[in-house]
């Protein structure tokens, strides 16, 4: 049984869950062939009233919706509400703008006329991790839906009841039963729902190892994928950042969702002359921070998502010393009930060592001293991610020039907010392809069809 709610803040397990027979995972798929046929016939109008009606039913009902998130994977009350509202503003998003996205493009011909229209692939297979459980569905089902698409999802092992109330959250808004299919399947039922044929397209958000894996059998069946993986985004300080700015926000980018964000700063990279005086005040701030239970407003610092995780973690800082890192904080579990671990600050952290390398998903900072601005992209582009990253400067053209030089799929200046709908998410290298959110999310699985028009005689 992989389908377990745990409170990650007690360790207690909530409620447990089957997986589905292979008889039941049939008639889910079939049920989204059928409703598929229907729903991509259906005008822009009709769905974007559910769509909608989804947003509001998420706005009026915020605490529901926050608490099972916080229940189930620990996530603090505040940021668990702040989420659930993004997923309204998200499904709203969409309704409001799909049909212009999407609307006939004209071209411009030699001879004649013709345009692109576009049109829904049909069903689609979604894989969503635990760490932003509505969040991670928002962003598929706002602008797939809104395309003509239906899905089927599989969401993470740990979040069942956040899994099972959206789908329950788009019925209620109206959507026909097969829209949108939580789907509580094994890996291995996972691989048949890639292989079977009425799936034509499979989007993922997780972890490299799963996007190899899931994007490898797509690719055997000529499916197109989309893949959002993890990162170690780079956050750099300029010799001329403002500190009392930058500082909170290496704080909120280290320690946002404890830490378990793809796109969270993770690779604190600051120039030499104002390296001390950062890591100084940085380390103030995060020592100010209060653990506690995750349902407290009170709390600054919950715990991660699971035992499994902060073991693994744990185990990564272990590594990373043994290979000659310097601990200059934390680096155990905190003594008290709950999967917390104390906020950890890596230095001397050579080309060589593993945690030069790995993704730390958690409340471990990963600080480097550089001498100039191009050391400091240099080391920045020295990762096989590329999802995002930040730069800290006064000097904002200084700062878009860094920005422009970095590699990676999204850069912040001043700011790391990337919770606006209209911004599309996404990375490069093996933080993975394709985009979610804004104009571009939407045209992921979409048909891009020419029709051309002309009456011309055949070529002799």
């Amino acid at each position: 049984m992989t389908y377990q709610s745990t409170n990650p803040n007690t360790g207690k397990i909530l409620k447990s869950f089957e997986h589905l027979s292979s008889a039941q995972l049939e008639a889910s798929l079939a049920q989204a062939e059928s409703c598929s046929q229907a729903w991509k016939h259906t005008s822009y109008a009709a769905r974007a009233k559910i769509l909608a009606r989804a947003a509001s039913l998420l706005h009026a009902h915020v605490d529901d919706f926050a608490k099972l998130a916080t229940l189930e994977m620990g996530k603090r009350i505040d940021e668990a509400r702040a989420e659930v509202k993004f997923s309204g503003d998200i499904l709203a998003y969409y309704a409001q703008h799909a049909e212009a996205f999407l609307a006939p493009v004209k071209l411009n011909p030699k001879v004649g006329e013709a345009h692109m229209e576009s049109s829904p692939f049909g069903v689609l297979f979604c894989v969503e991790p635990w760490n932003f459980p509505y969040y991670q569905l928002a962003r598929v089902a706002g602008p797939q839906l809104m395309a003509g698409n239906v899905l089927v999802v599989k969401h993470a092992g740990c979040v069942p009841q956040c899994a099972i109330a959206f789908e329950k959250l788009l019925i209620d808004a109206g959507a026909p039963v097969g829209v949108y299919t939580n789907l509580l399947i094994s890996h291995e039922q996972s691989d048949l729902v890639i292989d079977d044929p009425r799936i034509k397209g499979v989007a993922l958000t997780g972890s490299v190892a799963a996007g190899k894996s899931v994007a490898a059998r797509a690719g055997q069946n000529l499916k197109k994928t989309s893949m959002e993986l993890g990162g170690s985004d780079a956050f750099i300080v300029l010799d001329d950042a403002d500190l009392d700015k930058t500082v909170p926000w290496a704080v909120w980018g280290r320690m946002y969702n404890a830490g378990q964000t793809c796109c969270a700063a993770k690779r604190f990279i600051v120039l030499d002359s104002i390296a001390d005086k950062f890591l100084a005040q940085f380390k103030t701030a995060l020592e100010t921070l209060v653990p506690g239970d995750p349902m407290d407003q009170k709390t600054t610092h919950g715990p991660l998502s699971s035992e499994e995780a902060l073991l693994q973690l744990i185990k990564q800082v272990e590594v990373a010393v043994t290979h000659g890192a310097k601990l200059l904080m934390g680096g155990k579990r905190m003594a008290r009930p709950g999967a917390f671990m104390e906020t950890t600050i890596l230095t001397d952290i050579a080309p060589g060592n593993p945690a030069f390398r790995d993704e730390f998903f958690g409340p471990v900072v990963s600080f480097y001293r550089v001498k100039n601005e191009d050391e400091a992209i240099a080391l920045a582009n020295d990762s096989d991610f590329g999802l995002g990253g930040s730069v800290w400067t006064q000097d904002l053209a200084r700062g878009k020039r860094v920005a422009s030089r970095v590699d990676t799929g999204m850069v912040f200046i001043n700011n790391i907010d990337w919770a606006d709908a209209e911004l599309p998410f996404g990375g490069i290298k093996d933080s993975g392809y394709g985009r979610e959110l804004g104009n571009m999310g939407i045209q992921e699985f979409v048909n891009k069809k020419l029709v051309r028009t002309a009456t011309l005689d055949a070529p002799a």
